[in-house]
């Protein structure tokens, strides 16, 4: 079952020739979520050769410019390539206003719906839900009101054996029940355990994203196990008081997150342009966390895919 993360931009604030503002898409199960929307969004789906007609929830960090300044061109698009399904927008309470005001300054009356969700920076909450998914805000700490996003699986069922459906000759009512964890009883009055018909259950995937913010230690318990955790790192350690003053991160901090959250992979992500090479910012993590991804214009991460880690 799919799990992955596209990045269709990892830099901060300013776009430049090398790396577009902040956008990745998020696929469970095929179900498509974009996270943040920077300047160029569109055309970065275009390039991956994302099918962005089948996005149809979208979640924006915060109000910096570099993280949703392409949403009004996307769904500008979306209404002039004829969308009729409804589109679902997750960000801060005056996300809204601006959508609202740039559609009627244009005098845009969409041919979809738009439903909007207001976050709430202060706490954690479940925004989103469906039988196999949900997707939590995570408090951040910035200059201005910001929240992350946890996607995180619900647990699969167990698994019946092959082996035991023929055996025992399980019916659909057995298996569902087994599936589930309880007995079932058969025909001639046997009882089956779930221990003794079932493999145990796939195990459920988690994917944090955390975007602008400072080094925040209740971050640590949110992000608990996660297989992969991005946490910006605009900068490297001898620029931490420059990040302390901004309210960003150093490639250090957020691997000290990812050691103590205990995370399988950490994705470094929003460099600062006033690096001209990333390899550094995984040099740095690295020192403290050993599993360390660069995010990169294209690159698709595997979630609960782990990296071989060199000796």
């Amino acid at each position: 079952m799919t799990f992955d993360v596209t990045i269709l931009g990892c830099g901060a604030a300013t776009p430049t020739t090398k790396h577009n503002p902040t956008a990745q898409v998020v696929n469970v199960h095929d179900k498509l979520f974009l996270v943040d929307c920077g300047e160029g969004t569109q055309i970065q789906l275009r390039k991956f050769k994302i099918k962005f007609q089948r996005i149809n929830h979208i979640f924006i960090s915060h109000l910096h410019g570099d993280h949703y300044l392409g949403l009004v061109g996307l769904i500008s698009s979306f209404h002039l390539l004829g969308r009729k399904s409804e589109l679902h927008v997750y960000g801060p309470a005056d996300l809204q206003t601006l959508i609202d005001i740039n559609l009627k300054l244009s005098d845009t009356y969409l041919n979809f719906p738009i439903v909007f969700h207001a976050t709430n920076p202060k706490e954690q909450q479940i925004l989103f839900e469906d039988g196999t998914l949900t997707i939590e805000s995570l408090p951040l700490k910035h200059r201005i009101e910001c929240t992350g996003f946890l996607f995180r699986e619900k647990p699969f069922p167990l698994r019946v054996k092959k082996d035991k459906i023929k055996e025992y000759k399980l019916l659909p009512s057995h298996i569902i029940k087994l599936k589930k964890g309880e007995e079932a009883e058969l025909e001639n009055g046997k009882i089956i355990s779930a221990e003794e018909a079932c493999w145990p259950p796939i195990k459920s995937r988690a994917y944090a994203y955390c975007s602008d913010t400072a080094y925040k230690e209740d971050l640590i318990e949110r992000v608990k196990e996660v297989d992969l955790l991005y946490h910006e790192s605009t900068f490297l350690e001898t620029e931490l008081e420059r990040a302390k003053v901004t309210f960003h991160s150093t490639a250090k901090q957020a691997a000290a997150i990812a050691q103590k959250a205990q995370v399988l992979e950490l994705l470094l992500g929003h460099y600062s342009s006033r690096y001209k090479e990333e390899e550094s910012f995984k040099r740095e993590a690295e020192e403290i966390f050993p599993r360390v991804l660069l995010a990169d214009e294209g690159l698709n991460f595997q979630v609960g895919e782990v990296i071989e880690i060199k000796d």
